[in-house]
Formats: C-alpha cells, structure tokens, sequence
C-alpha cells in the first residue's frame, strides 16, 4: 500500500533528546543508567510519569509523587531540576523540520504524536506552539487522555488522518512505542540519529529529504 502520511514523534525526533538530558543528570547524580527510565516502565500505566502524561495530575503533584517513585526504587533525586533539563534540550533539529517541509510540499499527510503534560500556569510555552503549523494532525497525551503505546492513540492518529495504519509510518526514539506502533499496523522508524533515520524514510517513500 501507498505512504500517504508521516509520523513524528517531538522529543528525540523532532526536538532534541531528552533522554539524553536524564541520562546527564543521572550521571551527575551517580545513579545507575536508565534509572529514570526503569522507573517510568515499572510504575506504568499508574505511576506519576503516566498520570501526568495523560493529563491526571498537576505538575507540581508529579514533582512530589514521582520523588516518591524514584525513591521507591532506590534512587533520590529532583523532578524540577530533571524536568527543567528536559525542558532546555527540546530544541528543534533543523533536519527534521526540513524534511516536514519538502514532505508537506510533496503532498504527504504529516502528523505530531507526542506523549507530553499540560504547561504549568503562567509557564513559557513548552515550544510545541510553534510546532503546530508544521502538521496537519497534532495529538497531545495530555489533551487525549491517553499516551504511547497505547493502541488507541495510534487509532485516534489514524482516524484524524483519514487514513489506514498500512498508508503511514512513525518514527519515534523508544522502542516500546514502535512495538506497539507495529503491532497496530503502522510502518515504524526508530530516531537515534535524525540523518539516519530521515535515510531510512526516504527510501520507504522514494522522497529526497537531506541536502
């Protein structure tokens, strides 16, 4: 079946890592790699990080539960600064924003599919704001209710696309997304390196997307 449409994930695809900030800050702190990581996985789906992705929770309540996750674990540490970090490296890839475009000039469907918390009050916008010109669908964890690798929210993608699993493919940074991305139906990319990834994309749909 034909490609008829693209799908980003924002933070490790189109914006920068912020694994790589946790990652950072865990050194920093002297905790085991991944730590944060096993956290958010083993306390899943009712956990603090996946309470606040879908929306449940205020940021200054996952601050306080998920210092209790973390030291649940074994490991102390501060959400806020973890969180701020997170926040500075969100940067966006020129590459990727690039490929949006020609995808978008070439007739391709484009859609943001991002596990992400609603903005505090009176906070600076998270960025994405200005993100959004930049696709025809813009799902939200936190505004759906519901976050990767949750199948409905590929569903939901899907159906606001107006289009079948097999006509797209999604790329994102961690691989329990993707599994479950293909396991829906959807074509997969994982992002490690935006050049290598926008490589393998091209091929799939035969579209020049890197200078």
């Amino acid at each position: 079946m034909t490609i008829r449409a693209v799908i980003f994930d924002l933070g490790g695809v189109v914006l920068g890592s912020p694994l790589h900030a946790i990652a950072e800050y865990e050194e920093e702190l002297g905790l085991p790699l991944n730590a944060v990581n096993r956290v958010v996985a083993s306390t899943a789906p009712g956990g603090a990080w996946s309470r606040l992705e879908r929306g449940e929770i205020s940021m200054e309540q996952f601050y306080t539960d998920f210092e209790a996750d973390c030291q649940a674990a074994g490991h102390t540490l501060s959400a806020r600064e973890m969180m701020t970090r997170m926040g500075a490296a969100a940067q966006p890839r020129p590459i990727m924003l690039n490929a949006i475009g020609r995808l978008r000039e070439h007739g391709f469907l484009t859609a943001a599919l991002t596990n992400n918390w609603a903005p505090e009050a009176g906070a600076v916008s998270d960025g994405t704001q200005a993100l959004r010109a930049l696709f025809d669908v813009f799902i939200e964890s936190s505004v759906e209710g519901m976050r990767k690798p949750d199948p409905r929210i590929y569903a939901l993608t899907c159906e606001r696309l107006s289009i079948s699993p097999a006509e797209a493919v999604f790329l994102d940074d961690i691989g329990s997304n993707l599994k479950a991305a293909r396991a829906f139906g959807l074509g997969t990319i994982k992002v490690e390196d935006p050049r290598t990834a926008l490589s393998e994309l091209q091929q799939q749909i035969d579209l020049a997307l890197l200078d």
